[in-house]
């Protein structure tokens, strides 16, 4: 759709993951005709749909007990806050300016006004920038034991990192997989004692020490990686059909950096309970605040939130 830069909206939502998609429902079926700057298809970080884009089936969203595909349920959410009134623009927001109302935001050189914003662009998961690592998501390759790990059921895999996080995912995997490989780059775990110990008496899981995955082997689906030792520089292969990568999030929120509150992480603070950031009128939900649950039926949920927030803060307003 065409978008008139010049009218102060009501809301616009920058970002469009299950979060900002939810927050566009109820927006517009609030008669709030919500702008929503979606990101850019080129864009690894900020593209429309969020990580969603990037998944193949999901098996865990209610209402879909077939599974439906990562980008399909994207589309639906899209297609259903477009029917309510949503208008789209497939750009990146390069800029923001929320010291005065209307809050404005740039899309390169046109800037857009708003009475309230829902900010929703997400997080990325840290990858290991191999190659063929992007074509090999959803086929082999993963950042998500919580969504994936029932494909792995009776297999052989591994996960990266050596953090609570790569612990955990390690741990959650053995109710599936046959045997998991936790692979660490040092010769020592970062995460807390409890978890170190919970890793170490699995019996499923090996740990393999001061090592590295530096590359990935199969056509249509993971098969195989190589393992680097990071002290002596040997490689060796590992045959196994599922890698999950577990070394970190990075929330998308360079651009709001000195303007609004966020943890040292990035990830963006919000009052407790609710989806206010520090500037009032300016809402916050999914994983660019969230780095606890990070699942799209969460991110849908504070969508939700995020809007009925907003409303009612706009109705206030007047």
């Amino acid at each position: 759709m065409s978008s008139n830069a010049q009218e102060v909206r009501d809301v616009i939502i920058i970002g469009s993951g299950p979060a900002g998609l939810t927050a566009a429902i109820y927006t517009a079926r609030a008669s709030l005709a919500p702008l929503v700057i979606e990101g850019e298809p080129s864009s690894t970080s900020d593209q429309p749909g969020g990580q969603l884009m990037l998944t193949t089936e999901v098996e865990n969203f209610p209402g879909f007990p077939e599974g439906i595909m990562g980008p399909e349920l994207m589309m639906r959410f899209r297609e259903q806050a477009g029917r309510f009134g949503a208008e789209f623009l497939t750009e990146k927001v390069s800029r923001v300016d929320f010291s005065s109302k209307p809050y404005r935001v740039w899309v390169r050189d046109t800037e857009y006004k708003a009475k309230s914003i829902i900010v929703s662009t997400g997080a990325q998961s840290l990858m290991l920038d191999l190659p063929r690592e992007n074509d090999l998501i959803g086929h082999g390759v993963s950042t998500c034991a919580t969504c994936d790990g029932f494909f792995f059921r009776g297999q052989d895999i591994a996960v990266v990192g050596g953090g609570d996080s790569a612990i955990e995912e390690a741990s959650f995997l053995t109710k599936f997989a046959n045997k998991v490989y936790l692979i660490v780059r040092r010769d020592q775990l970062r995460a807390s004692r409890i978890m170190q110990d919970r890793a170490k008496n699995n019996e499923k899981i090996e740990i393999l020490w001061n090592t590295r995955v530096t590359e990935l082997h199969g056509d249509a689906k993971l098969e195989s990686v190589t393992l680097t030792d990071t002290v002596l520089g040997d490689t060796r292969p590992l045959a196994v059909t599922g890698l999950f990568i577990a070394i970190g999030h990075r929330p998308n929120t360079d651009i709001f950096s000195g303007v609004l509150d966020m943890e040292e992480s990035g990830y963006l603070l919000t009052r407790q309970g609710s989806t206010y950031t520090n500037i009032d009128g300016v809402f916050a939900c999914g994983d660019v605040q969230d780095h606890t649950y990070r699942q799209a039926i969460t991110a849908a949920g504070s969508g939700c939130m995020a809007a009925i927030d907003c409303e009612r803060w706009l109705e206030n307003q007047h």
